[in-house]
């Protein structure tokens, strides 16, 4: 049993021990109970609070998971009370996926709205523990299932900036395509979900670019993948935002 109980470790272990089949009830209950000034240390930098979330949303989405597997096979609406429900207890306070992602990850964005709108009435928790501002490269780490599981096992405050990057990567080279003779980048729908979590088409071709998924130079028109390419676990439907 490992003896390192700081939050930070905590959250790790528990993703690990989910990914390895171990038994996480003991470390589910230490998360549950931490001390709220405990907490406070551990995320007093911007890389402490990315490892810290993005390993109990990756850790809770595997676990709520596999407590309801029917929820899976059910229709949107079903799957989307995955991750309305409040049943990830940290340090005293009830969370739900949502919470996490939009919340703490997002620095407090709504999850329609194209990434442009707020989220409303963030508790006093979310406000004291989220991100000070909304980190698009989230949305490559997150995992809801294995058609989004990424190359990294589990994310820690010295390396979460490389590996936020590696995550990136390896998605955009299995998910992005780039027609050189037409400039057309060929992207996932997510783009377009949280366009203004990357400032918008002209953030959206720069992060491409960043990230070699389209050459420097070039400003390619998007073209979003087709709905019926969505993976079965994409909770965040856009049959729930309507486009201005």
């Amino acid at each position: 049993m490992p003896t390192q109980l700081d939050p930070l470790s905590l959250s790790a272990d528990l993703l690990y021990t989910v990914k390895t089949e171990g038994d996480t009830d003991w470390l589910q209950d230490r998360l549950a109970t931490l001390e709220r000034s405990r907490l406070e240390r551990a995320l007093a930098s911007r890389e402490g609070k990315l490892a810290f979330w993005l390993n109990c949303y990756n850790a809770y989405a595997q676990l709520l998971s596999e407590a309801e597997p029917s929820v899976l096979e059910g229709g949107i609406r079903t799957r989307w009370k995955l991750r309305t429900r409040d049943r990830i207890p940290v340090s005293g306070v009830w969370m739900s996926l949502n919470d996490i992602e939009h919340g703490m990850l997002r620095c407090s964005k709504h999850p329609w709205g194209f990434g442009y709108l707020p989220r409303p009435f963030p508790s006093s928790f979310e406000r004291q523990f989220r991100l000070p501002d909304c980190e698009p490269r989230i949305h490559f780490a997150v995992s809801d299932g294995a058609d989004h599981a990424t190359p990294i096992t589990t994310y820690s405050p010295d390396d979460v900036e490389t590996e936020l990057d590696i995550a990136v990567e390896w998605f955009l080279e299995e998910n992005v395509t780039y027609d050189r003779e037409r400039d057309v980048a060929t992207v996932p729908r997510l783009f377009r979900r949280y366009r203004g979590d990357f400032g918008g088409k002209r953030g959206i071709v720069a992060f491409l670019q960043q990230y070699g998924a389209v050459p420097d130079g070039r400003t390619p028109s998007l073209r979003y993948e087709s709905a019926s390419r969505t993976p079965a676990v994409d909770f965040d439907s856009d049959e729930f935002v309507r486009e201005p």
